[in-house]
């Protein structure tokens, strides 16, 4: 009698397994496995994947923890298999997590407000999506001092806002981001600390929330900065928060085919390396 009251038992589990599943909300669209094919599908769609967060906190959770991971390793796989190496996981948690990267890689933050060292705008450049982003380390190197060159930052290209007519000689806003790699033991964050650079009062991060150092403050940009964005000396401005993301503003000028080619003369001693050059950038991320 015992033993075949062990057999009915045991022969009922595998039917109330099924109940419990069904019970904890992760099946059919809630399923992981379910949504990771569904936006694999859609070659994960940035702004389809925002739009699913907002449907609620379970998606939002997922979303967080798996879609935005997802999302950076299928547009972006040799950035962030740069972030992620140097003893990481392989798609290891970044400093300010995936979503944060995800929103830095598609989503220009624009600039709202004036800053400290940036002059006010007449017409406020808003966030927007971006159809196709170039992230580019060779052009991350030159936004660092030469004592810092052995950190790894990843920089955008300027996104080019035009200005309202009339306003600062005919010059284009242009906002622009990155992101370092393993920004805790970088050379840029101690520098930050033994200078005792203060964090920015006003100033956040657009895409991790977090505190935020003016590296205009702090005394730590370089000529090849404004070189490379093609802006004037001294009108631009960025700011690197204690995650590691870097978010900045400047103002681009007009250059004229002569103007252009006398550039390109003296960037050539700028501080890009033959090895760069050699390893290549990680190229456009698409939209």
């Amino acid at each position: 009698m015992e033993s075949s009251s062990r057999r009915r038992s045991c022969k009922s589990l595998p039917n109330s397994s099924p109940a419990r599943t069904a019970s904890d909300g992760n099946t059919g669209i809630m399923d992981e496995k379910v949504l990771f094919l569904v936006f694999r599908s859609i070659n994960w769609d940035p702004q389809v994947i925002c739009l699913v967060a907002c449907l609620s906190r379970r998606l939002r959770a997922v979303a967080r923890r798996v879609l935005f991971r997802e999302l950076c390793a299928a547009r972006a796989p040799l950035m962030v298999a740069a972030l992620t190496a140097s003893g990481a996981k392989p798609l290891g948690r970044l400093g300010g997590g995936w979503y944060a990267l995800a929103k830095l890689l598609f989503f220009c933050c624009g600039c709202a407000a004036a800053t400290r060292f940036f002059s006010p705008v007449e017409t406020p450049a808003k966030g927007h999506f971006v159809g196709v982003s170039r992230f580019s380390k060779t052009s991350g190197r030159s936004f660092l001092p030469r004592r810092c060159w052995g950190d790894l930052l990843f920089v955008s290209d300027p996104c080019e806002h035009p200005e309202a007519p009339g306003g600062c000689g005919g010059e284009d806003l242009g906002a622009y981001r990155g992101v370092f790699r393993g920004f805790m033991r970088s050379r840029t964050r101690a520098c930050l600390l033994r200078k005792r650079a203060e964090l920015e009062a006003r100033v956040r991060c657009p895409y991790c929330g977090a505190r935020v150092w003016s590296m205009t403050a702090a005394g730590l940009v370089p000529r090849s900065a404004a070189r490379r964005l093609g802006a004037h000396q001294g009108s631009l401005e960025y700011f690197v928060c204690v995650n590691g993301h870097l978010h900045g503003y400047c103002r681009l000028a007009h250059l004229s085919s002569s103007d252009s080619d006398h550039y390109d003369a003296n960037d050539s001693d700028d501080d890009d390396s033959d090895e760069d050059d050699k390893e290549g950038d990680e190229g456009n991320v698409p939209c």
